[in-house]
């Protein structure tokens, strides 16, 4: 870590067991993730008049390269479990924990991202014998037949049509497979 970690205790008198406690818990989280560059906590004390009243509060900010940081911030109301002090640092931890996973895997490039369907126009269509075929956006002609259309809309097709499809080797090329029919046209059945 760049800079120390910084233990800030609200409401309450500092504590060695909980500051051990916390250190042993920022040195876990990084064995994990050696990236971490700054580190706060802060442990509030059991309030009088606050709706959680009786309640340990701790929150934990951890600052990533590239201005990224992870924030584990959030006592449950109704959960006896956080009167004990101890207890309420492991869970703000775990929950960190995780964050910072989630994290790592976003610098790792390792989380999905869901792309969207490659879209293309109906440019020859043979009904009586249900095959046609779609034009990509790079202006090649993808064969497919009436039973890679979604919900039955072989029969809704025209020349021009919009549609989303995938695109597979088939055994004579590239086929489009899970057409569907996209616009004022597609009816969900």
């Amino acid at each position: 870590m760049q800079v120390p970690p910084q233990i800030d205790f609200q409401g309450m008198d500092p504590s060695v067991d909980l500051r051990q406690r916390v250190e042993d818990k920022i040195a876990k989280l990084e064995t994990r993730f050696g990236r971490i560059t700054s580190c706060r906590v802060v442990i509030k004390a059991p309030g009088e008049r606050h709706k959680t009243s009786g309640l340990y509060e701790v929150n934990v900010e951890l600052s990533l390269p590239d201005g990224r940081s992870v924030t584990a911030a959030r006592t449950p109301p109704a959960d006896e479990r956080f009167r004990d002090a101890h207890f309420a640092i492991d869970e703000c931890f775990k929950r960190a924990r995780r964050r910072l996973q989630d994290q790592a895997r976003r610098l790792r490039g390792q989380v999905k991202s869901h792309v969207a369907p490659p879209m293309g126009t109906v440019v020859d269509l043979h009904p009586d014998d249900g095959y046609g075929f779609v034009r990509t956006a790079d202006a090649r002609d993808i064969y497919f037949h009436r039973n890679s259309v979604l919900d039955d809309g072989f029969d809704k097709l025209e020349l021009g049509a919009r549609v989303t499809f995938a695109e597979e080797q088939g055994i004579k090329g590239p086929q489009a497979s899970t057409v569907r029919l996209v616009g004022k046209h597609a009816m969900r059945v």
